[in-house]
């Protein structure tokens, strides 16, 4: 089954989502990231992706004691990103209670760096991130498109022995309007062993489901969730199903 993965989205320590990677575009949908993820966890959830939009923008980590709070409150998985930019930035993530940190501007911009920690700290802890718009990659919180395209991006970390990778689609990250289901495919279908966590479009239930049958082995999702497209009941029905395969 496909392991299901909401998002806490951080900006001046409230839970926001964005529209297309557009700060402008913030919406607020609760003042305490820790009681969301607390919600959460009481309807089954164990896993959360926690991104630091204000670290994303100022190139290091800013919300790590939300990061701290959530990890110390709950028992969920934390995986986190945004703002993780050095060596300091990962020991704190590490240090205040993440237990996986994506990279995705620092394995464009210093790719040994990003390398040193993925032998330092091994494929299970760090994770790429690949979030894409028009197939290159986009950095500094989506702001940037950089001249990396997707498929050798991945295809040498891949080699590099990355074995995590989540891929955002920007132009349907927030809109609603389901993910890019054959952009997923066709990136499992070059690269068969990699756990590829799908991000961005989700609009409902039937689209995880969709993403399930092509295979992705995980998907992220938070605004369908905070709209309420996605009820608490049918998230903790589709756990309650993981659980039973």
């Amino acid at each position: 089954m496909i392991e299901l993965i909401p998002a806490i989205d951080i900006i001046d320590g409230k839970c926001v989502r964005l529209s297309r990677g557009d700060y402008d575009s913030r919406k607020v949908y609760n003042e305490n990231p820790v009681e969301v993820a607390k919600q959460l966890e009481a309807h089954g959830v164990r896993r959360l992706h926690v991104v630091d939009l204000d670290g994303a923008a100022s190139h290091h980590i800013v919300n790590y004691r939300i990061l701290e709070q959530i990890a110390s409150r709950t028992s969920l998985i934390i995986d986190f990103g945004g703002g993780v930019k050095s060596d300091e930035d990962l020991v704190i993530a590490f240090e205040n209670g993440a237990q996986m940190v994506t990279g995705g501007s620092i394995a464009v911009k210093n790719p040994q760096l990003f390398c040193h920690w993925l032998q330092m700290y091994g494929s299970e802890k760090i994770i790429l991130g690949a979030d894409v718009k028009d197939r290159k990659i986009a950095v500094n919180g989506w702001k940037d498109e950089s001249t990396c395209e997707l498929f050798p991006f991945l295809e040498d970390y891949v080699q590099k022995g990355i074995r995590k990778v989540i891929c955002t689609d920007i132009q349907c990250d927030g809109m609603l309007q389901g993910p890019s289901i054959a952009l997923y495919k066709e990136i499992l279908e070059r690269n068969p062993g990699l756990y590829l966590i799908a991000s961005g479009g989700v609009s409902n239930a039937d689209d995880i489901r969709a993403l399930e049958a092509a295979g992705v082995p995980a998907v992220i999702f938070g605004k369908a969730l905070y709209e309420g497209r996605i009820t608490m009941k049918e998230l903790e029905d589709m756990l309650v199903a993981n659980d039973n395969d």
